[in-house]
């Protein structure tokens, strides 16, 4: 599968850089594809899903996975929680543990990810490091229009806009409008 994939890779790269498709200012492309072209490739493919609704279902699982889920759960006394577990590094049996309170939150706590990681990221084109640049030059190249500049807009007319609340109107009266003050 390697030499396939390669070999029609490479063809359709070599294609469209004599087309004028591919447009790189400072680098040799063709040497760059010369040098690739003799080293090993990992191709990985995978079946594709079904349909939208098999991503969706797939997306939800590894989004919306727990570090724990209640049926696990065995027992809870005063002191201790005793849960079951999958030990790996024994054949994967099923085994129980009982922990202190304290233990069992601290080990609870690391599967919350810090402020501002996310479980999904994007690569690629939509990598954040030179997302704008990057994009940019995927519009040229693709002859697509550029996308609409972004409108920055208050909060009170974003909820407004979704929800047709007023929040800046007073919630006694009715009447006055409140006003935000930055300290």
């Amino acid at each position: 599968m390697e030499q396939i994939y390669k070999a029609y890779f490479l063809r359709r790269v070599m294609q469209m850089l004599g087309d004028g498709d591919l447009l790189f200012e400072g680098i040799d492309l063709s040497t760059a594809i010369d040098a690739v072209r003799y080293k090993k490739w990992n191709v990985y493919a995978k079946a594709p899903f079904a349909g939208p609704a098999q991503i969706i279902e797939y997306l939800g699982r590894y989004t919306h996975k727990v570090a724990i889920t209640a049926h696990r759960i065995k027992e809870i006394t005063d002191q201790t929680i005793t849960f079951k577990y999958k030990d790996y590094a024994d054949k994967s049996m099923v085994k129980e543990m009982t922990l202190s309170h304290t233990e069992f939150a601290r080990r609870f706590e690391q599967h919350i990810l810090p402020h501002r990681y996310v479980k999904i990221r994007h690569s690629g084109y939509l990598s954040h490091r030179g997302k704008t640049a990057l994009l940019e030059r995927l519009h040229q190249q693709m002859k697509l229009p550029p996308p609409m500049s972004k409108v920055s807009i208050s909060t009170a007319l974003r909820v407004l806009i979704k929800t047709g609340v007023d929040i800046t109107i007073c919630p006694v009266c009715k009447r006055g409008k409140l006003i935000y003050e930055k300290p």
